[in-house]
């Protein structure tokens, strides 16, 4: 697309002319056609056409002359599921007059610009373009963010409550991509970072990568508030399954404990030896009753000793 001051042009190739003071093209890497363009381009340097068509998925930024080049991350969508948990690369490049946003696979943030822009956004210089970019994936983010949030909370609501408590299984989701999250959000800040501290970033760009800077900060604090509050979930989980676990060790204990001396009592009578006692017609009945009566004792010592308690 095109874009001027009073309008926006759809453009046919990314050779098409126009008379716009501003393009953005998006590119998809799949075709071989975006990588013959890229390689003829002369407005852009050697090292960012290497960038742009560079396999590593790593978030980078370079600097080079008037050009400004990095690659950043969004989750990538499909064709009928929007929110997939799978991450992928958005390459970048920021002339003086143009802007290339190029990726191998479609991602969420390209849908939401593109929705703007129909919408009637006209961003007029790249720093305008680079703020609309990291804007969309921001806004996706956090959309994520609201939903972990409010799944940690219902999990927390019900543990309390004490109906349907969180499984570890449930937890452990949240926990993984509350930390794939937070990976992409510190990526990219620490490009900006970067971006920052480079003496060679153009001036109209100084402003806009600190303002993005701080706004994926703030993004990221709220995933650790999140991770945080999940955290303490799990450690109340953690520690009442431990209860549980140590009230059920307690109560088979107590019943060793109880019926040791009945079963002393039953081993002397089953051995196969001479001048047992209660050999009589009444002797089953007086070994049980001996039974019950070690069994009692060792109850009223144990409860005398403190060991029996609610």
């Amino acid at each position: 697309m095109a874009f001027s001051a009073d309008r926006s042009v759809e453009l046919a190739t990314c050779a098409a002319p126009t008379d716009g003071d501003f393009r953005w093209l998006h590119l998809s890497l799949a075709d071989l056609g975006t990588h013959r363009w890229i390689e003829r381009e002369e407005s852009l340097p050697p090292p960012v056409r290497e960038l742009l068509l560079s396999p590593d998925t790593h978030q980078t930024a370079l600097v080079h002359g008037d050009v400004v080049a990095c690659v950043l991350h969004d989750f990538e969508r499909d064709f009928d599921v929007i929110d997939t948990s799978r991450i992928g690369a958005i390459r970048i490049a920021l002339t003086p007059d143009m802007i290339i946003t190029a990726r191998l696979h479609p991602v969420c943030a390209a849908d939401m610009i593109r929705q703007r822009l129909l919408a009637g956004a006209r961003p007029a210089s790249p720093g305008a373009a680079l703020d609309l970019l990291v804007g969309a994936i921001g806004q996706n983010i956090a959309g994520l963010s609201r939903t972990l949030s409010h799944d940690v909370q219902t999990a927390e609501d019900d543990f309390l409550e004490g109906r349907h408590p969180p499984t570890s299984r449930d937890l452990i989701g949240i926990r993984r991509r509350l930390a794939q999250i937070h990976r992409v959000l510190d990526g990219m800040r620490n490009v900006f970072n970067r971006l920052e501290e480079d003496e060679d970033l153009p001036p109209a760009l100084q402003s806009v990568t600190e303002k993005l800077s701080q706004r994926l900060q703030a993004l990221d604090g709220d995933i650790l508030g999140i991770q945080g509050q999940l955290r303490l979930l799990r450690d109340e989980v953690d520690i009442q399954a431990a209860q549980r676990t140590n009230q059920n060790l307690y109560i088979l204990s107590i019943m060793t404990a109880l019926l040791l001396p009945a079963t002393l009592v039953t081993g002397i009578f089953g051995m196969n030896t001479g001048g047992l006692p209660f050999t009589g017609p009444h002797g089953t009945w007086a070994a049980t009753l001996l039974a019950t009566a070690a069994a009692a004792a060792t109850y009223g010592l144990l409860r005398w000793m403190g060991f029996m308690r609610r």
